[in-house]
């Protein structure tokens, strides 16, 4: 499937979503090491950032909460990441998948992590944090919550905030794997050709 919306020129944007815009590749993102792209070489956003300029109101907080539970938690990096990727797995997320891998990479994470991840192993992680936020993360992919047990041990691992963060940035990106798939035409894999 190809994407449904045309990728959007920068100087074609209103007030209102050049403001998004610049939100998006002036802020946080566009900060630190660049891994991955933001942009194309036209300028234009990539990925599920160009659909949050439909609506800057909504796209705006949007991006401003992508940017808070990647740059503003108590989540370790690696922890973050793998957690990003679980949810990129569970959404069959190419474009995140990617993305975070990329970032993942940059923080550490070995291609044998990556790879269990990718595939839904256990990845052998010895940190606690790591450990947790994978635990965490499959678990709400795949039940919408966390059972007891798994509570306690992810807050000892992570803290309360840390899982509250943690439940934020799994929503965040199933959010992304929404429009990724409604916007940028990503298919599910059960619908990609073989």
């Amino acid at each position: 499937m190809t994407a449904r919306l045309p990728a959007l020129p920068p100087e074609d944007l209103d007030d209102a979503q050049s403001e998004v815009y610049r939100a998006i590749t002036g802020g946080a993102r566009a900060a630190g090491p660049q891994v991955f792209p933001l942009t194309d070489e036209r300028g234009r956003l990539r990925g599920p950032f160009n659909a949050m300029l439909l609506s800057p109101p909504v796209g705006g907080a949007l991006q401003a909460l992508g940017a808070a539970v990647r740059y503003g938690s108590v989540l370790p990096d690696r922890a973050r990441e793998l957690a990003i990727l679980v949810v990129a797995a569970h959404w069959g997320s190419d474009f995140e998948r990617d993305a975070h891998e990329a970032v993942g990479r940059s923080c550490g994470l070995t291609e044998a992590e990556l790879t269990a991840v990718r595939e839904g192993r256990p990845p052998g992680l010895a940190d606690p944090a790591e450990r947790a936020a994978v635990l965490a993360a499959r678990e709400l992919t795949r039940t919408g919550t966390l059972a007891e047990e798994d509570y306690r041990a992810v807050t000892a691992a992570l803290g309360e905030r840390g899982l509250f963060e943690l439940t934020t940035l799994v929503g965040y990106y199933a959010t992304l794997a929404l429009q990724l798939r409604v916007f940028a035409g990503e298919l599910p894999p059960e619908r990609r050709e073989r």
